[in-house]
């Protein structure tokens, strides 16, 4: 992998997009590999993405739908297509994908049905798990797309890797730091969603802000609760994959999560919320593989638990509230 290499982002949605424009704005030629012809073409005559409107694209940001030419020379491939169709969408490209290529999984999610993290995901269908990374941290894309300062963690098993890709995506406006907590890194971007849509609902229902502060602590420490029993390191859930996206995610008004809450509050059906968002909301599904990841582990998690019977139609959001704010107190 040099310097000069180049890199293919797989997904158009918002992330994606913001990915490419950093990394190709400093000098590094990127491939931005979108699902069809038409939207392959329409991003090539505009020159800019519709989820960014403001920020064109820079000239070695190729947008293109064919996976050959896309994947060709390219040593680092960041995926960051939607939890649920990533296995899906690996299936489409894995065999365009140069065996020695890094695979960087910036999606964040658990995969309902397996619960499966991203990168287990991507290494029953690409194979290589030394090869594979995830890249999280307290990201709004926007903000990334249009140069702002921000900072993410590369996680990987493989360190040589880790900084290869570190060098390669990195930035002066966007920092990237180095972590080998796979498991940390992944479910700390997973589950922060989950928090972020209770959140979202105690803020809609005016609850207040010493509830969302409640709220939010709570929510970190049942991630690390989970987290740790599956193996994470707990300094991985402090930094910045764990409490710094979680504070992002829950007190931004971009934030997807916290609006479908708000939403939710507001006495919107979830299912036409989610039909009218234009956005993936991953905390919807994550919420139920969560759920299952902590009853085989034996990990106790009263926000994921309660709204997951939200989801479900058991409860309302209302009777949903008051048992998280109103929960029991216990030893800290």
């Amino acid at each position: 992998m040099s310097d000069g290499g180049k890199t293919v982002v797989v997904g158009t949605g918002a992330w994606g997009v913001a990915i490419a424009i950093q990394v190709a704005a400093h000098g590094r030629p990127v491939a931005l590999l979108a699902r069809t012809c038409a939207e392959a073409a329409a991003l090539h005559k505009s020159r800019h993405s519709p989820r960014h409107p403001a920020v064109p694209f820079p000239p070695l940001l190729d947008p293109t739908s064919d996976p050959v030419a896309a994947f060709t020379g390219a040593d680092v491939v960041v995926l960051a297509v939607p939890a649920q169709t990533m296995r899906a969408n690996l299936l489409a490209v894995a065999r365009s994908i140069d065996p020695s290529a890094a695979i960087v999984v910036a999606s964040k999610g658990l995969e309902v049905g397996t619960c499966l993290r991203m990168s287990e995901v991507v290494a029953e269908e690409a194979g290589g798990a030394a090869r594979i990374l995830a890249l999280s941290g307290p990201n709004l894309a926007a903000e990334v797309a249009a140069g702002m300062h921000a900072a993410s963690v590369v996680a990987g098993l493989d360190q040589d890797i880790a900084r290869r890709v570190q060098a390669r995506l990195g930035t002066p406006a966007w920092r990237l730091y180095l972590n080998d907590d796979l498991v940390g890194v992944e479910l700390g971007a997973a589950l922060k969603n989950v928090v972020a849509v209770a959140v979202g609902i105690a803020d809609g229902l005016g609850h207040g802000e010493n509830a969302r502060a409640a709220l939010v602590t709570r929510g970190l420490a049942e991630i690390s609760r989970l987290a740790i029993r599956l193996g994470a390191d707990a300094r991985t859930l402090a930094g910045l994959a764990g409490l710094g996206d979680l504070v992002v995610t829950c007190a931004s008004p971009r934030s997807r999560n916290r609006q479908l809450g708000l939403r939710l509050a507001a006495g919107e059906r979830l299912e036409a919320i989610l039909a009218t968002s234009g956005t993936v909301a991953e905390g919807v599904p994550t919420t139920h593989a969560a759920t299952e990841v902590a009853r085989r582990a034996g990990v106790e998690m009263p926000i994921a638990t309660v709204l997951a019977r939200v989801f479900d139609g058991t409860i309302g959001v209302r009777e949903a509230a008051a048992g998280l704010v109103g929960r029991a107190p216990g030893r800290e």
